[in-house]
């Protein structure tokens, strides 16, 4: 079974591989030459060998099932573990499905797939093609249909890059929406014969390889022990998993790796259709009501500020152009991890868990009604590089390959080195794809890049991330631009053992802890240890060159819901306002002027804000606007951020006076005073449905930018 499972493998790899030269030579920019895409076919074997691998687990794991019978006519103990293991193996992976938002038909296939491989086991006592008739047909029937389906998909995905310049994905199933147009659009575009018959021709070259070599297998079976056949299938089981992962790292191979490349032909040469199209499946409903969007285009248009509004094209772009400073200040944004408002010292928690980042507060111009766009930290960083609210459902924008090109104002920084520090990894949420691939010439650090040790699943602590960070911009020559992503608030709270004398820990009752926003001592002690590590780095950047001439953004990813108590009105907790209710401060002691504002802004609105203090010229595509705009804008809410809740669907919108939120599964509204606990008025039904209309409008929008908001290339 080994023996055949191995070379059918090499039979998927070998096809893959050729189709790869094809691809190359077909698409590749005139002038390429074979040694400069060397990389990106390495990473595209990668690629391959990880669907190869799950081509053949399944079935290698299945076709070495059999069940032995004792004396008694009993099953024996060793097959009733077997077929207990199996059971919980199969429960687990409908459980990770669930999980993962499979959709429940998919579900119930699997389940009826499972049910039938049992009722197969019982009936012929062996599931081996090599023992019996019927376990050989349905192994022979699998391979032939995997055997067409992979030539399907390459030959799809070859016609899909020649005409859209981009890899197979599943939003051509949307297509299936007009079946008969779509089909008549083939027919008339595409040389259908033609593939039709190579389809047929490599499927049957491809599936007469694994027949062939099934044949020789089935000739020369190997006769070893018991024991040694359980090692043997042990250790291909094994690499076979190691496979299926892509790599021994803390996160599995995904598409987003792709995106390393310094253009995009070698990121889309390395990708596998098959991954591809299963990458994108449960993103293919991923679109937008293009009539919704035009309707609402004028009072957006009016909203962002546009000075030639354009229903027609949708255009959404403002110029914010300014001459150039002598000496261009350099920027460092920090995403601070779960950074609850209530719980921080800026509000008067009586625990004072932030009072160093308050002091920074009282010295820099700090914003204390900043909102994100949503819950979770994928949607936070995403939010605050492109500047538009990750409104996707379920999953994160991140995740979904067909968002992969966006313009963020982060390369108008022009003359700028551009770095991205993340404790850990950017594979995690599929982040290095957003980020690799829309910010030229970055420079991304990650935990394997530096001198620290990981203290756990994050990767380094963000004391020492923010030290590492230090060491790298105490050596620049030029202007940098900066973001640094915090993770050490966040479960499982570690306080790493180096810093323990010098951040003593705190230990509160229970009721306290409670009454003030937290779960426990340890949530407690990590957001502390949060503010420490903000200390930390302020500290050591005053001490360098460059820190008189940097202004420091800080916006925390999102909240975390909880008992605001008396500190907010109600609606903080009734309506989620915790979970993205965060701070957002500007501090550059010799470059700007204290301020504390409290109108009403949005985590969209920090990168537009601190670029236009830093004097960067740039285009602003999205929903982002300036805070320190001095032009008014005769709109009647002019300071508001647009709320999105992915758990339950639901949308809204806080202003300086109202919260209102919309839930678009049940239909629930919600409407009351953002100021106080009072009743609202009659009088306010009409503010209730004006915002209810622009509630509707920025989530509309959103879904269309996240599409069309294309990476500008630059000549």
């Amino acid at each position: 079974m080994v023996k055949w499972m191995f070379l059918t493998a090499i039979a998927f790899l070998i096809f893959m591989t050729i189709m790869r030269f094809v691809f190359f030579y077909h698409f590749a920019p005139v002038g390429s030459s074979f040694s400069s895409y060397l990389k990106p076919f390495l990473l595209g074997l990668n690629f391959d060998e990880r669907i190869v691998c799950g081509f053949v687990l399944f079935p290698f794991i299945i076709g070495n099932l059999h069940l032995y019978y004792n004396d008694k006519k009993s099953l024996s103990i060793a097959s009733i573990i077997q077929v207990i293991i199996m059971a919980i193996v199969m429960g687990l992976l409908l459980l990770f499905m669930h999980k993962g938002h499979a959709a429940p038909m998919t579900m119930i296939g699997i389940g009826i797939i499972f049910i039938l491989i049992f009722i197969w086991l019982f009936a012929k006592k062996s599931c081996s093609p090599f023992e019996n008739r019927l376990s050989r047909n349905i192994f022979k029937i699998y391979f032939l249909i995997i055997s067409f389906l992979v030539v399907f998909f390459y030959a799809i995905d070859f016609e899909t890059y020649d005409y859209l310049h981009e890899r197979l994905n599943a939003t051509l199933l949307n297509l299936m929406g007009n079946a008969s147009i779509s089909m008549r659009m083939v027919w008339e575009t595409y040389p259908v014969f033609t593939l039709i018959l190579l389809i047929l021709l490599f499927t049957i070259l491809l599936f007469s390889l694994i027949n062939r070599w099934f044949k020789k297998t089935n000739n020369s079976r190997y006769n070893g022990t018991i024991l040694s056949k359980f090692i043997i299938g042990f250790i291909f089981t094994l690499l076979l998993g190691i496979g299926v992962f892509g790599r021994l790292n803390q996160y599995p191979l995904r598409w987003s790796d792709a995106f390393i490349f310094d253009n995009n032909f070698k990121s889309n040469l390395a990708l596998n259709p098959v991954q591809s199209f299963l990458s994108t499946i449960k993103f293919k409903n991923s679109t937008y009501d293009i009539k919704k969007v035009k309707e609402y285009y004028p009072l957006i248009a009016k909203y962002l500020g546009v000075k030639n509004p354009d229903s027609t094209h949708l255009d959404y772009t403002r110029y914010h152009n300014v001459p150039a400073p002598a000496d261009p200040p350099n920027v460092v944004v920090v995403i601070c991890e779960s950074f609850s408002a209530y719980k921080s010292s800026m509000w008067g928690n009586p625990l004072n868990t932030t009072p160093y980042f308050d002091q920074m507060c009282k010295n820099g111009i700090f914003f204390d009604r900043c909102f994100t766009p949503a819950y979770g930290t994928a949607r936070g960083v995403w939010a605050v590089v492109t500047g538009i609210p990750d409104v996707e459902f379920p999953n994160t924008s991140s995740r979904n390959p067909a968002y992969v090109s966006e313009h963020s104002i982060i390369n108008d920084y022009n003359g700028y080195q551009k770095f991205y520090f993340i404790g850990g990894s950017s594979s995690w949420a599929n982040i290095r794809g957003l980020l690799t691939n829309n910010i030229d010439g970055l420079h991304l650090y990650e935990q394997e890049d530096y001198t620290s040790k990981p203290i756990d699943v994050w990767g380094i602590s963000d004391k020492n991330l923010f030290l590492e960070a230090n060491k790298v911009f105490r050596q620049q020559q030029h202007p940098f631009f900066a973001i640094i992503q915090t993770a050490d608030n966040h479960r499982p709270y570690t306080i790493p053992e180096e810093d323990r004398k010098a951040f003593p820990l705190k230990d509160f009752p229970e009721d306290t802890l409670r009454k003030y926003g937290f779960q426990n001592n340890a949530e407690l002690n990590a957001f502390r240890f949060t503010d420490f590590s903000f200390e930390t780095f302020i500290e050591s950047a005053k001490k360098e060159p460059y820190f008189k001439n940097t202004i420091f953004a800080f916006v925390g990813d999102h909240g975390i819901r909880g008992d605001a108590g008396n500190m907010f009105p109600k609606a903080w907790e009734a309506d989620g306002l915790t979970t993205q209710h965060v701070p957002l401060l500007f501090y550059s002691p010799s470059l700007l002027t204290p301020q504390r504002i409290d109108k009403t802004c949005s985590q969209v609105d920090m990168l537009p804000s601190v670029s236009a203090l830093a004097k960067v010229s740039f285009t602003n595509t999205t929903l982002g606007r300036d805070l320190f705009d001095t032009i008014p804008i005769d709109v009647p809410y002019p300071n508001k951020a647009f709320l999105f809740d992915p758990t339950i669907k639901q949308i809204g919108m806080v202003t300086d006076d109202f919260v209102y939120i919309h839930n678009l599964l049940t239909g629930q509204e919600d409407f009351r005073s953002a100021k106080n606990n009072l009743t609202l008025p009659p009088a306010s039904s009409t503010d209730k449905k004006a915002l209810k209309q622009l509630s509707d409008a920025y989530y509309e929008t959103a879904k269309y930018m996240l599409l069309n908001n294309k990476k500008i290339v630059k000549k």
